[in-house]
């Protein structure tokens, strides 16, 4: 499978599937960004359900602006508040703590840019998974694209149609299985098992 993916915020697992099961992985860099959706934005398994972790973005007078061009707004200390939202939903899951050195570091660099924080992520996540991720990254804009499958329409998670197998969660016995959260939940659950079920999983193709 040759797919073509956009960088999103601690991207869903349906999108690390994606990269896993993928011979050939494209990235677009060259999209017009576009609000309310996983650009920069993820959601995890909170005490109360799922809940969004939502970055701050300095907003362009522009009416179009390309997702590598968009600034961070960090007047906001968004950063510890998902690093506490972090804590609250996984200090219990069986791995947050092997991984929360590797993890904390994201959150108290400050960047300037999304598209850098959304590579930075993609780059520690691999490392955490120990995946050897090879891509390619695109250097113009196509609407339509040939000899690669187009996912970038998933980065708003309401078009991603994308159903998991259960695995445990934190608060299940709560709120039952939530389906296709960040990559975050698995990997906290899952640990160094998270490879192989992303392997194992189907993926929707249009």
């Amino acid at each position: 499978m040759n797919s073509l993916l956009l960088p999103t915020y601690f991207p869903s697992i349906s999108h690390f599937a994606i990269m896993v099961q993928s011979e050939n992985l494209t990235f677009e860099m060259e999209d017009n960004f576009q609000k309310q959706t996983n650009r920069n934005r993820t959601y995890i398994y909170s005490p109360n359900g799922i809940q969004l972790l939502n970055i701050p973005i300095k907003h362009s007078k522009t009416l179009h602006q390309k997702t590598k061009d968009v600034l961070i707004e960090n007047e906001f200390d968004w950063q510890k508040q998902h690093f506490k939202s972090l804590e609250a939903g996984y200090r219990s899951s069986p791995f947050f703590e092997f991984f929360e050195d590797d993890i904390r570091p994201i959150f108290e660099k400050k960047h300037t840019f999304l598209m850098d924080l959304n590579m930075e992520v993609l780059d520690l996540l691999t490392k955490c998974m120990r995946l050897k991720l090879d891509f390619g990254k695109t250097t113009e804009y196509f609407h339509e694209v040939n000899n690669l499958v187009d996912f970038r329409p998933l980065a708003n998670g309401k078009k991603d149609p994308n159903l998991f197998e259960k695995y445990p969660q934190v608060f299940d016995d709560k709120h039952g299985f939530i389906n296709n959260l960040s990559i975050l939940d698995l990997l906290f659950n899952e640990g160094k098992f998270a490879l192989d079920y992303l392997k194992s999983q189907k993926i929707a193709v249009k």
